[in-house]
């Protein structure tokens, strides 16, 4: 069963400096919140066991143990900071929150008990419309705190698959990069961002990779582009053979903006707009679709239509 990681998006764009097993008993905590709402509601206390840790992130007993022992100090010190308008004055407002009321760790029954502050409590169950949804399984295998966020960040784009243009300053403190840690460029890039890429590549759902935006000859800002891996059936490829037409086109990324968004504006197409979405989102959408092996057949009538020409399959 899916352990889904349901964040608001002011959580998931927030400021913060945690190491990996803090981040991840966050996440157990978020997953058990989730399943008990009214307990959560009222204040009450969170149990997060090692044996779930154990078997979630495949560790040892003993690495379970010790990482839930650092992580309820880490924890209990630890906060993050976002960005809002205050809502009397209209003004700029910068949050400063704790992740815990109290948190503590019971030795002999490797097990820690902890209680969300009120505020980070609606960040995590009271969701509307504006949260980032994601399954735990996929950043279990990261070990990094650097990879855990920037995949995380990655998420909130996911409708799209790329970012805006995210400044360094920004960017560094989304990822929890102290001010004193990797202050040149090429320290960053190798230190930081290479090694979160290619563990996001080798570990998730998903393959990364970035542009660098430059003013004057200073890079000054890192946007990302990303998309879902296709998962292959070998059952199915087994059973083909040449002569088997080759369903699924594997469409070049000018192909898939160009075709999306001509898709997302014909009249016939329209009534499977998401309710509230715009041209853009639908387009957005469509170009999941296109490339993903299931789903990208349904749009094949209308990309001839718009004059879309595959390849021919080589024999």
């Amino acid at each position: 069963m899916s352990k889904l990681v349901t964040k608001h998006n002011k959580l998931i764009s927030a400021s913060y400096s945690l190491g990996v097993p803090e981040q991840r008993i966050i996440f157990l905590a978020i997953v058990v919140a989730r399943e008990q709402e009214k307990l959560i509601d009222a204040r009450g206390l969170l149990q997060i066991h090692a044996s779930s840790y154990q078997e979630q992130f495949k560790v040892e007993k003993h690495s379970a143990y010790k990482a839930l022992k650092s992580a309820a100090k880490g924890l209990f010190d630890a906060h993050f900071e976002y960005d809002d308008i205050h809502e009397q004055t209209g003004k700029d407002a910068n949050n400063f929150i704790r992740w815990v009321q109290k948190i503590r760790y019971i030795n002999a029954a490797g097990m820690i008990e902890l209680q969300f502050t009120d505020d980070v409590i609606p960040l995590i169950t009271r969701l509307t419309e504006q949260y980032t949804e994601y399954d735990l399984k996929q950043v279990s295998e990261l070990q990094s705190e650097y990879s855990i966020r920037l995949y995380e960040l990655m998420m909130q784009w996911q409708s799209v698959g790329k970012t805006n243009q995210i400044t360094i300053d920004n960017l560094r403190k989304k990822l929890g990069v102290k001010p004193e840690q990797y202050k040149q460029m090429c320290n960053f890039k190798t230190r930081v961002l290479d090694h979160a890429v290619k563990q996001i590549n080798d570990y998730t759902d998903i393959t990364v990779k970035y542009d660098q935006h430059k003013t004057g000859k200073t890079i000054t800002a890192i946007s990302f582009i990303f998309k879902k891996k296709q998962i292959l059936d070998p059952a199915k490829n087994k059973k083909r053979d040449s002569a088997t037409p080759d369903l699924f086109h594997n469409m070049t990324d000018s192909q898939i903006s160009t075709f999306s968004a001509k898709l997302a504006a014909l009249p016939e197409l329209g009534s499977n707009a998401p309710i509230g979405k715009s041209t853009a989102e639908f387009a957005a959408i469509i170009a999941s679709d296109l490339a993903d092996e299931n789903k990208q057949m349904r749009y094949m009538p209308y990309l001839a239509k718009l004059g879309y020409q595959p390849k021919k399959r080589k024999v």
